[in-house]
């Protein structure tokens, strides 16, 4: 494991996508969620008067009933993430870089060859009002989650993904509200089942905020136990998608392998 994790300076830049399917940010569902953010951060952030409140909250009311009556009683299904293709697409329905979730700031990621000739994630954001914590500055919070998604990201493109087991996060300086903001996530090493990743975030260079992270590889029959266990929660409303459902009977009636209720070690 690398200790320096390999940072980088304020000259070194920010390259494009190395060459994986470019994202699919424009779909109907993605850009839905780009209105419904839209929304959140002017009413978040802007004054606005209370008879264009009023006659928004009744609009948006109306439009909630229509889509949850059309909407079928189970999840959408979520892709499985591989190494290649774009890490935008690993979890589109992400709090922090789904473009098809509402509650996500506007993040763009992308895979590059970085150093070593191993992929990294690169990545830029620009957190609105609704990311706010002391004023004019993004939440500690939503800089601790969005290196939670990122160091995961750069994981799995180096086909070395796992669960979070330990986050340390370093904010060096604020980091600012409603700038361009630089984002960096690279792979650095591995112990057994532990796997080491360290992050960054840079306004014009500086690095305001950096995170280790140590995942932990979970293997496929403890993910399918976890599924399982989550999905007879006896919540009314489905957790899981059927693809995922269909894995985990696929795997209780396998005799190969480990037991898709077998926990975490």
């Amino acid at each position: 494991m690398s200790d320096t994790a390999g940072r980088i300076g304020p000259g070194e830049g920010f390259p494009g996508v190395d060459g994986a399917a470019e994202s699919t940010g424009d779909e109907p569902l993605n850009s839905a969620a780009a209105a419904m953010r839209r929304i959140s951060a002017v009413i978040t952030g802007q004054p606005i008067n209370e008879g264009d409140l009023s006659d928004a909250a009744e609009e948006l009311a109306a439009l909630a009933d229509r889509l949850e009556s059309a909407a079928p009683g189970e999840r959408r299904s979520r892709p499985q993430p591989f190494p290649s293709g774009n890490p935008q697409d690993h979890f589109p329905t992400s709090p922090m870089v789904g473009f098809a979730n509402p509650i996500a700031p506007p993040v763009d990621v992308w895979a590059v060859v970085g150093e070593g000739g191993l992929r990294e994630v690169r990545g830029r954001v620009t957190f609105g009002f609704q990311y706010e914590g002391p004023p004019t500055c993004v939440h500690g919070g939503a800089i601790a989650e969005l290196f939670d998604e990122l160091l995961g990201l750069a994981n799995i493109v180096v086909g070395q993904a796992g669960m979070t087991g330990t986050l340390k996060v370093r904010y060096n300086r604020p980091t600012p509200l409603l700038a361009p903001l630089d984002l960096l996530a690279r792979y650095t090493g591995r112990e057994g089942r532990k796997i080491y990743t360290w992050g960054g975030i840079y306004h014009e260079g500086e690095l305001t905020a950096e995170a280790d992270g140590i995942f932990i590889e979970v293997l496929p029959g403890q993910m399918l136990g976890i599924v399982s266990g989550n999905a007879d929660g006896g919540a009314e409303a489905p957790l899981v998608d059927p693809a995922w459902r269909r894995m985990v009977a696929e795997g209780a009636e396998s005799p190969a392998g480990p037991s898709p209720r077998t926990p975490p070690a």
